[in-house]
């Protein structure tokens, strides 16, 4: 029998709003942009095909209608795993995630530069990593793994007695300390054959660029995917944006603070679903749809909304080739020399979105067991449609989601 090792990633996003009475502040400067090697940017475009193969296999997955994923979240934390991974446990967890073409050190360059230069980008956002490696007394970790923790993923490393009821309150006090309190616990209890967790926490705390009036904010109808309308809080503003449109969707881009982070909004034209937008796309022709963005004044409805998610990400992650490591057969001798396999992948989102900002948050963990109209287009979002959260000028994927109904928020 094997012992269970578990790796927990908390990635966090919450952009927090400033009251309406709030002095006006002046619009910041533009972001300047991360500068990244030839193979980081290849990295960025292997991350985003892993984050749209991922949401498409979690919806797949699920009975729930509304999906919310952190492929950033995920990808750090099957990054850390796959670290102390050999042979074709190694090779399959590559494909998952997508590393084709791509060194060691490659990739664990990426994820440093990720969690060195993100959270630097905006003055006028709070953004914070933190990774962190517990593991139980008398449990060999290799050093070389410990190293890996500690010089790419900036790890605090912790040796520590798991049978002790404090345990679980230090493990639960660091997530709390590094998501600000948004996410106050992360473990209930660490069973006895626990030997190890890895957490990630990332804390985002922003405004929109250009906020939503709250007084233009009116009930209006919402088609969900059943056709069926109920009634949303739908936010209003008639203003310059990046835009653009093709015979798929039209595609909004709202900026936060700086303008180095935004919202994405993608909007199926009549006759398309979300389902065809995301069969279809991919890392090319979603480089093509943000280089097709031009700014110029639109009409924008946008519903308030708020969504909570748990997913198994088991069975997407074995559909999208990483099928060894959750068997007898793993290998991830590079962790410890007694046997490991990924018994599950639990996923949990929350976000939250209104004329002020987004709120939003993931936790991954990861056991291991041993062993039209005007001159201005008009864009309604008043159906099903899909949304990402990235850095613009690396254009990483830190969320995305499809909201297929919504509920009065």
């Amino acid at each position: 029998m094997k012992n269970i090792a578990k790796i927990t990633t908390l990635l966090l996003l919450a952009i927090a709003c400033t009251g309406q009475n709030d002095p006006v502040i002046q619009t910041p400067n533009d972001a300047s942009a991360i500068k990244l090697t030839v193979n980081q940017q290849k990295r960025v475009n292997q991350d985003n095909e892993f984050a749209i193969d991922l949401l498409r296999k979690t919806i797949s997955s699920t009975d729930e209608t509304n999906v919310f994923v952190s492929p950033l979240s995920v990808s750090i934390a099957l990054g850390m795993a796959w670290n102390g991974a050999f042979g074709t446990t190694k090779t399959e967890m590559e494909t998952a995630l997508k590393m084709s073409g791509m060194s060691v050190e490659d990739i664990n360059s990426y994820y440093k530069i990720m969690q060195t230069t993100l959270p630097g980008i905006d003055p006028n956002t709070k953004l914070s990593i933190a990774n962190s490696l517990w593991y139980r007394t008398g449990f060999e970790v290799k050093p070389s793994y410990l190293k890996v923790n500690t010089d790419y993923f900036n790890a605090y490393v912790k040796e520590m007695d798991f049978s002790k009821t404090w345990a679980v309150d230090t493990i639960n006090n660091w997530c709390a300390r590094n998501t600000n309190n948004l996410i106050p616990t992360i473990i209930d209890n660490i069973p006895d054959a626990a030997v190890m967790y890895l957490t990630n926490a990332v804390y985002f705390k922003g405004i929109w660029r250009k906020k939503f009036d709250k007084n233009l904010t009116t009930e209006n109808f919402f088609t969900n995917e059943k056709f069926v309308e109920n009634k949303v809080n739908m936010m209003s503003q008639k203003d310059t944006f990046a835009y653009a449109f093709d015979n798929n969707a039209q595609y909004v881009d709202l900026p936060y603070g700086n303008n180095a982070f935004s919202m994405t909004v993608i909007l199926p034209v009549q006759g398309k679903t979300t389902s065809d937008i995301l069969n279809s796309l991919t890392s090319d022709n979603w480089s093509t749809i943000l280089s097709s963005l031009n700014k110029q004044q639109i009409m924008l409805y946008m519903p308030r909304f708020k969504v909570e998610n748990k997913f198994q990400l088991k069975n997407p992650l074995i559909e999208m080739g990483m099928k060894k490591a959750f068997t007898d057969f793993a290998d991830f001798s590079g962790i410890a020399n007694a046997g490991l396999m990924i018994s599950e992948v639990v996923h949990k989102t929350y976000v939250t979105v209104d004329e002020d900002g987004t709120e939003a948050a993931a936790v991954t963990n990861i056991g291991f067991v041993t062993t039209s109209m005007p001159n201005y287009p008009i864009v309604t979002v008043n159906h099903p449609f899909i949304f990402v959260i990235r850095e613009k000028s690396t254009g990483v994927i830190l969320f995305v989601g499809k909201m297929g109904t919504i509920d009065k928020y």
